[in-house]
Order: C-alpha cells, then structure tokens, then sequence
C-alpha cells in the first residue's frame, strides 16, 4: 500500500468528507491547498454505471471545452504531399511517414495527438500497440482519421479533447489549470458533462452517472456529484 504523504493528509484534513461540496466551493480548495513550482492541471474522473465489457456500453468520444485545457499538445500527422504541407501550415509538430513511425518508437513521450490521412492507416496500424495503451490511437470517431487535416488540428488547438472509459467504466481527462479563472473551470466541466449525458448508451438503465471527482496535479481528490448528477442537458 503506498503511504500518504503528510502534505496530502493535511489536505484532506482540511475537506469536511461527509459534506456536500459545490463544483464553486470545490474549485477554490484545489487552489488553497496549491503550493507547488509549476501551474498545476486540473483533471476530472467520472465513474459511469455501465459494463466496460459490453462494447456497446463503452464510451469514446471528443468535445472542444469552452475554454480549452490549457495545455500545448504536441500534434503528430502522418500524411505526405499536400496533405503534409496543409499539416505544417495548420501547426504540426511532427509529419511524415515511415520516418515518423520510427520517431514515435524512439520518443513516444513527446506526443500527445497522432492524426493520419486514411491512406496511412496501414502503417499507422503497426504502431497500434504503442500508440493504444496511450489512448492516441488515430480513430475515425474522434476524427483523427481524415482527409480534412487543417479542421482536426484546428479543433485541438481550439480545446478539443478526447474521452473514453477505462477498463473500470471510469473516464480521465484533464479540464483545465489551476490558474485559470474559476468560472472557466466551471464551464469547462458542466460542458463536458452535459456532452458526456447525451451519449448515454440506449439500452442503459438507471443513473447513468455514479461519482464524479476533480483534483490538481499535486493535490487531493474532491466528489463534486452532488452539484452536477441532475444537471440539465
């Protein structure tokens, strides 16, 4: 069992666990109890009730946050042509194709996006057991896989992310920084919720929402489900 550090006891210390906590109140404890070198990320986990073996109950998809998350991802596309140089100008960090497979295999640490014309799908597929456990495998549903490169990266860098349950039914996603303002967070997780709802697979019945926690980088977990579990879509 990993021990608590006694910074994260205090913190928790300092959270009444049997009261109901506002997303507003919520927000402000995860920027009292920051205290470290670097603008920390503000991320989300949403349990879900479904049964992450029932394919047709998984949830994968993508939506562009209010106000984006604040971080600079690193984009790799694998086209080649026209389609590389629309890739360029639209703000790519890496392009190519055999020689940005072996630069993935070599340094996979420094790419958050991969994208791919549908031509490359082929070569793309080999990196599948690299670029999955990551979950920045390209997939036609989050729109990775296109001919429209300019519109894809020109979403992610507006805010886009994209979510899917793990294998516990949970989702993990970042929703912003700690310095931004409160009210942007805010947004930025009622936004995501209320895309989240909407797909709530047909044949599920039941809340379809369990718990739903936000934390810091360096800091605690907070159960904000009471002030989001009936919000309206």
């Amino acid at each position: 069992m990993v021990k608590q550090t006694k910074r994260m006891t205090n913190m928790y210390n300092k959270i009444n666990q049997n009261k109901k906590i506002s997303i507003d109140e919520a927000i402000n404890k995860l920027k009292e109890f920051s205290a470290v070198n670097f603008i920390e990320s503000i991320d989300i986990a949403i349990q879900l009730n479904i049964d992450p073996k029932k394919s047709e109950q998984n949830i994968r998809n993508s939506v562009i946050l209010p106000y984006g998350t604040g971080k600079n991802l690193k984009i790799a596309v694998f086209a080649y042509g026209a389609k590389a140089i629309e890739a360029k100008t639209a703000g790519a960090d890496l392009i190519g194709m055999e020689d940005l497979v072996n630069k993935i295999k070599n340094n996979i640490k420094q790419i958050d996006i991969v994208i791919t014309i549908p031509e490359a799908m082929n070569l793309v597929s080999k990196l599948a057991p690299i670029l999955g456990p990551r979950g920045i495998m390209p997939n036609p549903k989050l729109g990775t896989i296109t001919e429209n490169i300019k519109e894809i990266i020109k979403k992610i860098k507006k805010g886009q992310i994209n979510y899917r349950n793990d294998k516990n039914g949970i989702i993990h996603t970042s929703i912003g920084k700690i310095n931004f303002d409160n009210y942007k967070i805010k947004e930025n997780i009622e936004y995501l919720i209320k895309n989240l709802i909407k797909y709530k697979p047909t044949q599920l019945k039941g809340d379809f929402i369990k718990k739903i926690y936000i934390s810091s980088t360096m800091g605690v977990s907070i159960d904000i489900t009471t002030s989001l579990i009936n919000i309206k879509v």
